[in-house]
């Protein structure tokens, strides 16, 4: 106590707070106990005495009935309030530097935590003040992050985030949600669930705030982007162009550089991913899905090559708030005019070393709500996994002619394949890895991959075919011939405990989130590593849907039996149709790339239309011999996106459930059609897309040489006064598109 003098006071009350609720004694009769020994033994004296004899009995009363540890916390509580009245007053004032407001966050930290805790309702105030000032000012976030983020978290969040001296930072949308996430799932204060103790591994992350980005853009002179996001469409695509060799000649000031270096030096030569994290992204219902850049670094060898390296990564992530995705993104959500700043989120690669090779064992995203049920079995609330081999990427993107495994965790052994065929069809058939001799990214064979490595977990990725038969391997020992393998994840689904673990992750996820989450996550060693989480957009289901009966087959133009959710879309005007059989013929890249650009300005040019985009195999892939090469300004027009699979085209549809792709569906309330013209029990009205009127040519005199690969119908003029009008039945998995009298329902 002597050691805090000025707080002697202090600790007394709470000694004698401590005291009166165990029922060992209160200050009136301390109070009276010490009048009537100065009565007896010194009378007549001062009523000074009266409060030192009292204090002095308050104190032998506190050391006799409680132990010296709870002592020592009963002493801290009063510290603790001390530098908690301090930082109060800090964080409210108004103009309070990052510097001054860290400095009495160190101080209150310094003190020793243990069980005895301040007021919950006085720590929510800083708590709001803090997440605020340092991490997200988004309000649904914060509503939510004040009852997991802690005064403590914030500190050590603030020993891992580097920061200007000149400008003030948050550390964005992607780091708060996955700082939020590791919180909610390993509370600090509160009980702590043991399997999720046991299993998972927060990831270990560092935060370049976007007060570095803002210094940046001051210290280089280049205020001139901030007026960026108000240029024309083609403005900014053409300047965006050239914006890598203004980011390449620009410096970052030396003191930050020397902190990069610092950092570096700290982290060692282990690869590293720099994710995105602007102050909007994975906002609630703007969840910004691979709008912006996010750089894998090998991170190996000089300390000046990494530092070059690690620079030009931080420019290239800042680079791209610039680029055409997310500007006109931003637009078509009327989020244009709020201060977009860039942080970036700096995370040690999950994984291991294989020889050159680093990834871990598997890694996708996570949704505590499933949009795509195939069949009536599958629970929706109960949520599905895309899950990959090695690093996440695949399972994010549309990614050549491969398939991750989609598990509906209602039921995680049914899949839509049947056959040994399908099975091994519809699979992975890369991965995405580190090689760390060239620093990159790379895709590599899995079977090419897996026969130079020795994995110790191939148990759980693959199974064995032999003919018709398909089967995971009953060992661990088991002796693979890669050429005979599948990858299922079968064994890892039914022998590890991976499912009940992420179902109770997003269960407990989405009760402290009040609504349905999609997560990234990676696995290895046994661990599961929360890497982002982010509210989730969910298709609007318009409930049941009843599909029209009667409808003349000359009537209709196709039928689905591949149905996302429950959708109804009436009074279609115009379609945009890329005939998937002379799309297939194309043999020059050139060619095919510019379909995806004739696409992208039909889209502006119907803006306002009621139109369906409809065309070969999956849109938005990144093979672009699968379908046209599209991102999300190029799309975001229509109502529905029809990708059609003739046989001989071999490019099939997928499900794109959990890609950043249909994430951009979801949030531009596009609706995805897959249709199988050469099923038997579909139907498909080839000759009216074909032969109705183009007007191509009329809209876009420049690519009138398109016309026998993109129709433009005018469906009132084709049909007659009529419109297309899709009925969508998730239940019954069947959807028909036909033409109608005009309604106005």
């Amino acid at each position: 106590m002597l050691r805090f003098p000025q707080l002697i006071g202090e600790m007394r009350n709470i000694f004698l707070n401590a005291l009166k609720e165990r029922g060992i004694t209160d200050l009136p009769h301390i109070q009276a106990e010490a009048e009537a020994w100065l009565a007896a033994n010194k009378p007549g004296s001062e009523q000074d005495l009266l409060k030192e004899y009292t204090g002095a009995l308050s104190d032998l009363y506190f050391a006799k009935h409680f132990n010296e540890n709870e002592i020592e916390e009963y002493i801290n509580l009063a510290r603790k309030n001390d530098r908690f009245k301090n930082l109060y007053k800090v964080v409210n004032t108004e103009g309070a530097t990052s510097l001054k407001i860290k400095k009495a966050l160190n101080e209150f930290c310094a003190i020793p935590q243990g069980d005895i805790v301040i007021s919950p309702t006085e720590a929510e105030g800083v708590r709001v003040a803090l997440i605020n000032f340092f991490i997200s000012n988004q309000l649904p976030f914060i509503s939510i992050a004040k009852n997991h983020i802690t005064i403590r978290d914030a500190d050590e969040m603030l020993a891992h985030t580097f920061w200007n001296r000149r400008r003030p930072g948050k550390i964005g949308g992607k780091a708060a949600g996955e700082l939020l996430a590791n919180k909610i799932l390993l509370p600090r204060l509160a009980k702590r669930d043991p399997e999720l103790e046991e299993y998972i591994q927060v990831p270990e992350s560092y935060f370049f705030n976007s007060g570095i980005f803002s210094d940046f853009l001051d210290y280089n002179n280049m205020h001139h982007f901030h007026t960026q996001k108000y240029k024309s469409r083609d403005e900014i695509e053409e300047e965006y162009k050239t914006i890598a060799k203004q980011f390449e000649h620009a410096a970052f000031p030396p003191d930050v550089i020397e902190d990069m270096r610092v950092f570096l030096k700290q982290v060692g030569e282990y690869p590293l991913i720099l994710r995105s994290s602007s102050l909007l992204e994975d906002n609630f219902g703007y969840a910004f899905s691979g709008k912006y850049d996010s750089i894998f670094l090998g991170n190996q060898g000089d300390l000046e090559i990494r530092l070059k390296q690690f620079v030009w990564g931080l420019k290239r992530v800042c680079m791209s708030t610039y680029g055409p995705s997310p500007i006109l993104y931003r637009r078509a959500h009327n989020l244009l005019d709020f201060d977009e700043r860039m942080s970036v989120l700096v995370q040690k690669v999950v994984g291991r070393q294989y020889g050159n090779y680093f990834f871990p064992f598997a890694a996708g995203v996570a949704f505590s709500y499933c949009s795509y049920c195939w069949t009536p079995r599958i629970r929706k609330e109960d949520g599905v996994v895309r899950l990959v081999l090695g690093l996440g990427t695949r399972a994010v993107d549309r990614v050549g002619n491969d398939y991750p495994r989609m598990i509906p965790l209602s039921h995680p052994d049914l899949r839509t394949e049947i056959s040994a065929d399908q099975i091994q069809k519809y699979s992975q058939k890369a991965m995405d890895v580190i090689n760390l001799k060239s620093g990159q990214l790379e895709t590599f064979s899995y079977m090419q991959l897996l026969k130079e490595i020795q994995h110790p977990d191939l148990f759980y990725a693959l199974s064995i075919r032999e003919g018709d038969h398909l089967a995971p391997p009953l060992f661990k020992t088991t002796d693979f011939d890669m050429g005979k393998t599948v990858i299922t994840f079968d064994n890892f689904i039914n022998k590890s405990v991976f499912i009940p673990l992420i179902k109770k992750v997003l269960t407990k996820l989405q009760e402290a989130y009040g609504r349905p989450v999609d997560v990234e996550f990676a696995w290895d060693g046994n661990k599961l590593y929360i890497l982002q989480c982010r509210s989730l957009s969910i298709i609007q289901d318009q409930g049941q849907v009843t599909i029209p009966e009667n409808i003349p087959q000359d009537q209709t133009l196709f039928t689905t039996h591949l149905v996302v959710a429950n959708n109804v879309i009436h009074n279609l005007e115009y379609i945009v149709y890329v005939d998937p059989k002379a799309y297939a013929g194309l043999s020059k890249y050139e060619e095919k790339y510019d379909v995806g650009r004739v696409v992208s300005r039909l889209n502006r040019k119907l803006e306002g239309k009621l139109f369906a985009l409809m065309g070969p195999g999956r849109w938005g892939s990144n093979d672009i011999n699968l379908g046209v090469k599209v991102a999300y300004e190029d799309l975001n027009h229509t109502k529905v996106l029809g990708e059609i699979a003739f046989e001989e085209g071999g490019s099939t549809p997928e499900v794109s459930h959990g890609t950043h792709f249909f994430n951009d569906l979801i949030e531009s309330h596009v609706t995805p059609i897959a249709i199988f013209p050469d099923k038997p029990e579909s139907l498909f009205n080839e000759d009216f897309f074909l032969k109705s009127p183009n007007h191509l040519a009329e809209l876009l005199p420049d690519y009138a040489s398109y016309q026998n690969l993109i129709h433009v119908i005018h469906i009132p003029e084709a049909a007659h006064g009529k419109l297309l009008h899709i009925y969508l039945d998730s239940h019954e998995q069947k959807g028909i598109g036909f033409l109608g009298k005009p309604t106005e329902e």
